[in-house]
């Protein structure tokens, strides 16, 4: 470590006003200062954290929750890849971590080892040296296991203050405040939340929703009008053809009488025109850990306040249904509107399927903007829509009762989140802000017509975005809009530019989640794996430019390059 380094670590010392911390590791006196500060304990900012410490940097982690790892700890315990060899460095190494612990016979509770068949999207092949589906709780400890002996401080339940809590001079962060009036100050800040906040409130430029797909020559982005199918050099989109209506579902609360007014959930207009930007974000939801084990299942119950009309969609949706119900869908499940995507001790990840499901549609546009308390609101509605979704699936009699006997027989688990009735506090927040760099990841990217020269890691996963808006379609029945499925032939590389801010803007912050990039490239890139990725590469910078003095946008970029091979980062 350079002189220059050691003696900022001592100045720390000196000067660190001791707070008390009253988050659940008991740790009773710490610093609030510390030369990495890290805004979110996500599963990208545990990575930071992580390779900071490693590099011999003090690390503070704020996360505004009690529990880490926001997404992988949350639920999406299924992970979405696309490419399993271009993960590496620590990333890989929590996979191989979440492996080990499930090869010891003593974790498997609720079945045996040989009894669990892994599915879904992402299965783990008996030779790799790592595993790709876990428990939620599974994550956590694993998590908990690779910081504990580590220079991190984690800080619980502390939110920042997006008014006035940044304080910056000539571009550069001196300290960050919380809503409580606790102040963190460092030489880096790296900002690891889904929703971008460090990033807004340092003055940083970004935008929300969708780019038109003229402003970056793309042609899967914007709005994606009704029934038409998307090429660019040979990628194909099919709007929808696994996640909306069956043909002819009435949107009216009185059938056939527009005057009754539209039904709950549903936007005024048509779809739009084809490819046009607006300012809307695709759909949120929980992933739930389901369970239909007698012992660890808490059953469905009826929400309070539960009102029939919000779910009125669903049962037209399988009244629409032209011959047997079985012939409803040709995709996965053909009677319940879920992915069911089977976990370790017989529990699942359970995601979005079909025309009305766990996504709640257009009911979240207001939240990457919205005050903590509406956010608070937002994520309130959606827990008690979706609540109300699977005591319907389960109870109602207008459900199909093939579908209800199916559905009734799961329900959340007991022992895996701090809820009484098992849900997670986790929202899944697909997208929010985005980041406005000197270099924007586009489709472009995502197709290799364009190849990044300064590669920090990789996505691989499918341009993804989940539905944005549901609306009366042009033959007067609801439909379902925005939703893009579209392949990548290959991993493409993420560039160093695209997680640093205009060096204008400032100087010492890294955005890895809200990078920059187009609507459609961040549905390829926004996932858990690649944000570990990216969680570990701006680490990897934070260092750098601590140990040179310089601002995080002046570095050599063979100097980056060479630290992240050395930290087994795969580049290429």
């Amino acid at each position: 470590m350079k002189v220059t380094k050691l003696l900022y670590t001592i100045s720390l010392l000196i000067i660190g006003t001791f707070i008390s911390c009253d988050h659940k590791k008991g740790v009773k006196e710490k610093l609030n200062s510390a030369e990495v500060v890290i805004y979110g304990g996500t599963s990208t900012g545990i990575s930071a954290a992580i390779q900071s410490a490693r590099l011999g940097n003090s690390v503070i982690v704020i996360e505004h929750t009690n529990r880490l790892g926001g997404l992988t700890t949350g639920g999406l315990g299924q992970t979405d890849i696309g490419n399993k060899r271009v993960i590496g460095g620590i990333a890989r190494e929590f996979y191989q971590n979440i492996k080990k612990h499930y090869q010891d016979s003593t974790n498997w509770n609720w079945q045996r080892k040989s009894e669990y068949l892994d599915g879904g999207q992402t299965r783990s092949n008996k030779k790799e040296d790592a595993m790709w589906t876990f428990e939620p709780s599974v994550a956590l400890k694993v998590f908990e296991n690779m910081i504990k002996d580590l220079d991190i401080q984690i800080v619980y339940n502390q939110q920042l203050n997006r008014i006035s809590g940044v304080s910056k001079n000539n571009g550069f962060i001196n300290s960050i405040t919380m809503e409580s009036g606790r102040t963190y100050s460092g030489k880096m800040f790296i900002d690891a939340t889904y929703e971008g906040d460090l990033m807004a409130a340092a003055g940083v430029n970004y935008t929300i929703g969708r780019e038109s797909n003229s402003q970056f020559g793309e042609s899967l982005n914007g709005v994606q009008a009704e029934h038409i199918s998307k090429t660019l050099l040979g990628t194909k989109s099919n709007n929808s053809i696994y996640h909306n209506f069956i043909d002819g579902v009435d949107p009216y609360i009185v059938k056939g009488d527009p005057s009754s007014g539209l039904l709950p959930f549903i936007t005024e207009g048509g779809s739009g025109i084809d490819g046009q930007g607006d300012k809307r974000i695709q759909a949120y939801c929980f992933r739930m850990t389901l369970t239909d084990h007698p012992e660890n299942r808490i059953p469905f119950t009826k929400p309070k306040d539960y009102d029939e009309l919000e779910y009125e969609l669903l049962f037209r949706n399988y009244e629409a249904a032209v011959g047997p119900i079985e012939k409803m869908y040709t995709y996965g499940d053909a009677l319940v509107p879920w992915i069911n995507s089977a976990m370790p001790n017989r529990k699942t990840d359970t995601n979005n399927q079909k025309g009305f499901s766990t996504d709640f549609i257009g009911q979240n546009w207001e939240y990457p903007e919205a005050s903590y308390e509406k956010r608070q609101k937002i994520v309130a509605r959606h827990l008690h829509y979706q609540q109300g979704l699977m005591w319907t699936l389960a109870n109602h009699p207008r459900i199909p009762k093939k579908v209800r006997d199916k559905v009734s027989q799961w329900g959340t688990c007991k022992d895996e989140y701090d809820s009484e009735d098992g849900w997670q506090q986790q929202l899944y927040i697909r997208e929010a802000r985005r980041m406005i760099s000197n270099y924007v990841m586009t489709q472009k990217n995502c197709e290799g017509i364009e190849i990044v020269d300064d590669p920090i890691g990789m996505a691989a996963y499918g341009m993804d975005s989940h539905h944005i808006k549901r609306y009366v379609n042009s033959k007067g029945y609801v439909s379902n809009e925005g939703n893009v499925e579209a392949h990548v032939k290959a991993p493409f590389p993420i560039s160093y530019q695209s997680i640093v801010p205009k060096k204008e803007e400032c100087s010492n912050l890294i955005v890895p989640i809200c990078l920059s990039a187009s609507h459609i490239a961040f549905g390829s890139i926004r996932m858990e794996p690649v944000f570990m990725v990216l969680g570990q590469s701006s680490a990897v910078i934070a260092s750098l430019a601590i140990e040179e003095n310089k601002a995080v946008q002046e570095l050599k970029y063979n100097k980056i390059r060479e630290m992240l091979i050395r930290q087994e980062q795969i580049l290429e």
